[in-house]
């Protein structure tokens, strides 16, 4: 489910970009294969190691696919035409700026998050916050490091003056008070016996394989171009935003800035950093049995239903509660009863009335774009729906009002024709419909077809009550 959340989230803004403002959009995402509990994983399920991830890629894959996530390249850590390259060249720019020195360490290793942690960084029991009950691994080993201390002073003029913006302000205050503790550097290498040689081989070392958090980052530049096609790469990065969990903050704010300012390559512009889904105020956990497979509600419900609720419902910037019953209230009450509502009734007066509409203006302007424009531009995603839902009762109420049943003929067409196209004072269907394409692509496609000719065309009911 979180992962469904970050698809859809990232593929609002996406569209946003590419299908209301008309930029040229990249939309990035992809799989860092290259971590300990992938092998570990592979070996409890009896399987090869490349088998085992193909078979999780295409899962996720097919995840976005069923969310209508249009994901433009899907970058693997496995591929070793791209990727592995990219990631050695990478390695090879820290290197020459004499980043990366080698030594031999000891520590606790927390397979989870594919990290070492200090005993005061744990919770009371010794465990990692992220990964609570899992006992941490001591690893002792000779691994190659990067000076991350290096870069303690660097990196915070660059946070506190947005260069890097981090959204929300609170994730950038603790990344700040994060910085202002002696930074310690970093292991970026992992022995071939304990990553089992898999992983991408350090360059001019055979014994080693990159520590998975150094090739996983990279997979933003080597997806397009970065170490195999200059051209494209220089096109398309810096990237405008990386849509991030909370938990994994760290290795974007400090990490990979790091990694890149040693590298002399362009930073990311911003952090766009969400919370988690709980449900029904819990955290959803194997051990409570409250796990919700994402797969399920799609197909029980629907696309656009499920990226309804994620985008309305669950914060962009925080925590959200997730529970059928909750999905089912708001489903009835914003779609079925709402939006899907209006479509109905608009369609059966427009079919009994016999509307001519107004060919659709070709001015380019858009009164529902202009309206979420401020929230999507800070990806405000709940705000930018509750302001189209306002012109969605504006229209039903308006419906209401003029009664078109009791109307003759001509001036039920005139009331038809007002919501179809819109007025001074209402925001009509067509635009709505164009506003929508970020957030509901499905039926937003469906009603650019039904609305954009001369007459209202028939179509099935868009949510059906539950």
């Amino acid at each position: 489910m979180g992962h469904a959340l970050e698809f859809v989230q990232s593929d609002c803004i996406a569209r946003y970009h590419r299908e209301l403002l008309g930029e040229d959009t990249v939309l990035l995402s992809g799989a860092d294969e290259n971590a300990l509990k992938n092998v570990q994983a592979a070996e409890k399920a009896g399987l090869p190691v490349r088998e085992f991830i193909d078979a999780n890629a295409k899962l996720f894959q097919n995840l976005a696919e069923q969310l209508s996530v249009q994901i433009d390249v899907f970058q693997r850590g496995s591929d070793q035409k791209t990727h592995f390259p990219s990631s050695q060249q990478l390695w090879k720019l820290c290197e020459q700026k004499g980043d990366i020195y080698q030594k031999k360490y000891k520590g606790l290793y927390c397979v989870g998050c594919e990290t070492f942690y200090t005993p005061d960084e744990l919770n009371a029991q010794g465990e990692c916050f992220e990964h609570p009950g899992r006992k941490l691994e001591e690893v002792e080993e000779e691994n190659y490091f990067f000076k991350l201390s290096a870069y303690q002073d660097k990196l915070i003029p660059l946070i506190e003056s947005d260069v890097l913006n981090i959204m929300p302000v609170k994730h950038k205050n603790e990344i700040l008070g994060f910085l202002r503790q002696p930074l310690q550097d970093i292991s970026i290498s992992r022995s071939n016996a304990r990553a089992k040689n898999w992983g991408v081989p350090v360059p001019s070392d055979d014994s080693q394989r990159m520590y998975v958090w150094f090739d996983a980052l990279n997979i933003y530049q080597s997806g397009i171009g970065f170490g195999w096609d200059e051209k494209k790469y220089q096109e398309t990065w810096p990237a405008d935003v990386h849509v991030i969990g909370k938990g994994i903050i760290r290795f974007h704010a400090v990490y990979w800035p790091a990694f890149l300012l040693s590298a002399g390559l362009p930073l990311p512009k911003s952090l766009h950093v969400h919370g988690y889904i709980v449900v029904n105020g819990q955290k959803m956990s194997k051990t409570l049995g409250n796990v919700i497979d994402p797969f399920e509600i799609v197909q029980k419900y629907g696309c656009d239903p499920v990226r309804y609720y994620f985008l309305k419902e669950i914060p962009a910037f925080g925590d959200g509660d997730f529970s059928e019953e909750r999905f089912k209230n708001v489903y009835n009450a914003d779609l079925a009863n709402g939006l899907g509502n209006l479509i109905s009734r608009v369609t059966k007066l427009a079919q009994t009335n016999e509307v001519i509409l107004e060919a659709p203006s070709q001015d380019g302007g858009n009164r529902a774009v202009d309206l979420i424009k401020p929230h999507m531009e800070d990806h405000r995603f709940n705000i930018a729906l509750e302001t189209l839902w306002e012109c969605v009762t504006k229209l039903n109420h308006y419906i209401d009002s003029q009664e078109p049943w009791k109307q003759d003929k001509d001036a039920a067409s005139q009331t038809i024709k007002a919501v179809v196209e819109g007025t001074v004072e209402l925001v009509g269907l067509r635009e709505l419909a164009h506003a929508l394409k970020p957030f509901l692509p499905q039926t937003a496609e469906d009603m650019v077809k039904q609305f954009g000719g001369d007459r209202v065309l028939k179509h099935n009911i868009y949510f059906k009550r539950t």
